[in-house]
């Protein structure tokens, strides 16, 4: 069936309540999804503790989960065409809840492993399929919205997961960061049930490309790794993640190689033929490298120099939420009347100042100095995540709009993988580096402090390893500065948008 035919179907829209509860299932499923992503970072030191393992043996709750949701997430669009958007979500979404439970209920690391790598199989579907279906239930005079409402989501939850995983398993036990998904899910379930399931989208059988997907596997599961456990086994030092960078490398050119000249492929590439599509992904993934680094490093610093608990660290960045939730119905209004490209511009480049701004971060500061930054940043999220997401979608045929949707978000949470990653690795180097530039620079303590030898130089050190960490956090600004900056000149090689960006026809 083709994409006018599947509009001609499109069922009676929802209206007042009933749709609001239709979207709050579909964002609340992508909310639960993406909070797991974090949430079991800071709870590791718990669970490794209860199972009588190593922490760097407990990382590989995070890994097994990042890696299989990364495989899952770009085979959305053949999901959703050999068996519909709504029934791919649907089960996905049940499938995550009972592995849920099953993660939460484990008593062995081989058992929570295994549990979490089929509840990231589960996961990676949802994103996509809530983010088609949003577009699919709302009407088109309310679709910028319902992708405001659904983009928040993927802005705030990585920022309340470490909050909701330390204070968990500080005042409970690690169980519930697990058990927590279970409620929501419920929710999501009953109101998809209820009000989504009529808004299927049309079958098409296609022969399964069994090729492409295990090129898929290969290569995805070997860079996840890399990017997870990378720093851990000091980079290329190790034997284990270069054997694995070879074999992401070779994989991947093998999978474009096949998925190209392959008649049904698994993965739609054909997608980024489209020039619109092609850089509002590029700006969205750089954008979202930069933001995420920030993310990672502020409770970094915050702990390692303020002496901030896991927990308030959080605090200090959830900040961020309020003013994007506030403003995300402004900007979905405004995109539907002005050049996508100059909401974009504008978007990226208030980042990026917010971003300049935290580059003269000083020791000494109080808790309005570090979260002012964090509050101002969120008005430019809107207009950048909706403003994207409209450009790369609005770029593509109705029928590729599930590829598409699968796609965009594989390739933003790898672009969050590697900046993780990248920046933890730089932020740690250039602290050393610094470090080691300050102690030429200092000189004894002068005698009469009633300190001893010994007290002085731990004195001079702590001093020392406390503004290397602090010029190393404004380093990591002023290159995420630069990110902002490439990703607001990128936008303009976007075409100009033939009017109003429609995204009423994506299914």
């Amino acid at each position: 069936m083709n994409g006018a035919a599947a509009l001609e179907a499109r069922p009676e829209g929802l209206k007042g309540w009933q749709l609001g509860l239709a979207g709050m299932s579909l964002a609340l499923a992508n909310f639960v999804v993406v909070l797991d992503i974090t949430i079991a970072n800071v709870s590791v030191p718990h669970i490794a503790g209860s199972l009588a393992v190593s922490p760097s043996q407990g990382t590989w709750v995070i890994t097994s989960y990042s890696v299989a949701e990364a495989i899952c997430v770009p085979l959305s669009g053949w999901l959703a065409a050999r068996f519909g958007a709504v029934r791919v979500f649907l089960t996905a979404l049940i499938g995550f809840a009972l592995f849920s439970l099953l993660c939460g209920l484990s008593r062995s690391l081989e058992a929570l492993i295994v549990f979490r790598i089929f509840q990231g199989l589960s996961g990676g579907p949802i994103m996509p399929m809530s983010q088609t279906l949003m577009v699919r239930v709302f009407p088109p005079e309310k679709v910028g919205t319902a992708l405001g409402l659904w983009a928040m989501t993927v802005v705030v939850a990585p920022i309340l997961g470490p909050i909701f995983g330390g204070t968990i398993s500080d005042n409970w036990t690690w169980h519930w960061i697990f058990f927590l998904n279970l409620p929501v899910t419920a929710f999501c379930v009953v109101f998809a049930l209820r009000y989504v399931r009529r808004f299927e989208t049309p079958t098409v059988k296609r022969p399964i490309d069994y090729i492409g997907l295990v090129l898929l596997v290969i290569w995805v599961s070997a860079l996840q790794v890399v990017l997870d456990e990378g720093r851990n086994a000091d980079w290329f030092a190790s034997s284990f993640i270069c054997t694995l960078a070879v074999i992401a490398v070779i994989g991947f050119a093998a999978f474009l190689i096949w998925e190209l000249t392959e008649a049904n492929p698994v993965v739609d590439l054909s997608v980024f033929a489209q020039r619109g599509y092609s850089v509002g992904v590029a700006v969205q993934s750089i954008t979202y490298a930069a933001f995420f680094s920030a993310i990672v490093v502020i409770p970094l610093f915050l702990q390692t120099n303020l002496g901030y608990s896991a927990t308030y660290a959080g605090y200090a960045t959830a900040f961020i939420g309020v003013m994007a939730v506030i403003l995300s119905p402004v900007a979905a209004g405004m995109i539907a009347r002005y050049d996508v490209r100059r909401l974009i511009t504008f978007g990226v480049v208030w980042l990026g100042l917010m971003s300049l701004l935290r580059t003269g971060w000083v020791t000494q500061m109080d808790f309005f100095t570090l979260s002012l930054p964090q509050f101002l940043q969120g008005i430019g999220m809107p207009f950048f995540f909706i403003g994207t997401t409209s450009l790369a979608l609005g770029s593509v045929r109705p029928d590729q709009t599930a590829s598409a949707a699968g796609l965009q978000n594989f390739v933003r949470t790898l672009a969050g993988a590697f900046a993780t990653s990248l920046a933890t690795t730089l932020w740690e180097r250039e602290a050393s580096s610094a470090h080691a530039e300050l102690a030429g620079l200092v000189h004894p303590l002068p005698q009469g402090t009633g300190l001893s030898v010994e007290q002085s130089r731990m004195v001079l050190e702590r001093i020392v390893q406390t503004e290397a960490v602090t010029l190393a956090t404004n380093a990591i600004f002023w290159g995420c500065t630069a990110l902002f900056a490439l990703a607001a000149l990128i936008v303009w090689f976007a075409p100009r948008p033939r009017g109003e960006v429609d995204l009423s026809a994506a299914h």
